[in-house]
């Protein structure tokens, strides 16, 4: 599939009426997890895109390229109110936090899996760990406070225990920027991975951030205020990724692709046959976004799309599916591991005076204090051992204990 080839329509066609926007939402009983985490991705696709073509607008002097990005802006933003309420009423803030967290850590490994670059791999896998903790922090909250089990709603393919401690997530925020790829070097696959992951980790870290406040409980709102900051540092470094050197231009063609590529996948592989459509109907809306964003670059810099995104073919599409053998050798191997500036680091290899136990240090001054660790000790305290799903005991000896929170791996 090269999107570049498609036959396009006009971009102010695609414009809906309220009717079309808003009138049909998922059965939160019945629903596919893996259709869950696609709406999400899409949305956090969408978000992206939406608020990258705001910045290129207030950093452009040309009207009449401002323009052009304002009605294509306007139609992605339809697009992002339509997935958003595909979500039902009736599932609460937390029950899409858990699908939230599916969609990171399945997404995430899922990537890492087909990535050829050792330094993006290697970011991949070091916030997988993170995301796979945020997950059983926010299912042991579930089941506390409303007798829910998580397993039931990742549909058993995603385990739901220990990852790398939450409290050892708190790094100096100078250790979470890493060396950039070159957009001109990196193979397709990359340029998508790094794109596709930043847009997700940031749709989590917003709804994180926003949420906070509307929580309905203090150990909840506590909570997603820590592991919204966890995903801060997580956009940081994914953003970090990015290639600096790309022109306004340039990076609007490759949103656009990136788009394109992660609709048509979503398309492949979408199990919901009204949802199907609705994955097929943006597809074609975004294919008329990109020959646009072409033509803008030809327009202005005097280029051709194959310049920027040679050939156009998409590469192996992106299919949601479960990654329980993976994730549990990624815990095997670098549980213990930590950032250190552009590398990844065994957390006991640390000078005392690093600025990573400088940090730890400061935010943590008092264990009991930390909002992941309150949790499941609350938890403990209630019901005497964590909420779990797991098939087999964890890989780390560390985090077997269903009885007592460990809060010093990859930390001390």
């Amino acid at each position: 599939m090269n999107p570049f080839k498609e036959k396009t329509t006009k971009i102010f066609d695609s414009v809906r009426s309220w009717k079309e926007l808003y009138d049909y939402s998922y059965d939160k009983n019945e629903v596919d997890p893996y259709t869950k985490a696609r709406i999400i991705l899409m949305n956090g696709a969408e978000y992206e895109a939406n608020w990258f073509s705001h910045q290129f607008s207030r950093n452009c002097t040309n009207n009449e390229l401002r323009r052009e990005l304002a009605l294509s802006r306007y139609i992605e933003k339809q697009q992002q109110k339509k997935i958003a309420t595909l979500k039902p009423i009736d599932e609460t803030v937390l029950e899409t936090t858990i699908s939230y967290e599916q969609l990171a850590v399945d997404l995430t490994a899922g990537l890492a899996k087909s990535e050829p670059d050792a330094i993006v791999k290697s970011a991949l896998d070091f916030a997988l760990l993170e995301d796979f903790d945020h997950l059983y922090r926010y299912a042991d909250l579930l089941e506390m406070e409303h007798g829910i089990h998580a397993e039931n709603l990742v549909g058993k393919y995603t385990e739901i225990m220990p990852g790398r401690p939450t409290i050892a997530h708190h790094r100096h925020p100078y250790d979470n920027i890493k060396k950039h790829i070159n957009s001109v070097s990196a193979s397709p696959i990359t340029k998508l991975n790094v794109s596709i992951i930043t847009a997700a980790e940031q749709q989590t870290m917003n709804y994180y951030m926003n949420i906070a406040g509307f929580y309905t409980s203090d150990i909840g709102r506590k909570l997603y205020q820590e592991i919204g900051l966890v995903e801060e540092e997580h956009v940081s470094q994914y953003g970090s990724l990015l290639d600096t050197n790309m022109t306004w231009l340039e990076n609007l063609l490759c949103h656009e692709y990136t788009e394109c590529y992660l609709y048509y996948s979503c398309f492949e592989y979408e199990t919901d046959p009204y949802i199907k459509k609705i994955w097929e109907q943006h597809f074609t809306q975004e294919v008329a976004h990109l020959h646009k964003a072409a033509e803008l670059l030809r327009k202005y810099e005097k280029r051709d799309w194959e310049e920027v995104i040679p050939n156009g073919d998409f590469p192996k599409l992106l299919k949601l599916e479960s990654n329980v053998d993976y994730v549990r050798d990624i815990l095997a191997g670098t549980a213990r591991n930590t950032s250190d500036k552009e590398d990844y680091t065994d957390v006991s290899l640390l000078a005392e005076d690093s600025e990573f136990f400088e940090f730890q240090n400061k935010i943590n001054k008092t264990v009991g204090d930390v909002p992941s660790h309150a949790v499941i000790e609350s938890y403990l305290g209630k019901n005497g051992e964590d909420y779990r799903f797991q098939i087999k005991p964890s890989p780390i000896k560390e985090l077997q204990s269903r009885v007592k929170d460990n809060t010093t791996l990859g930390r001390r």
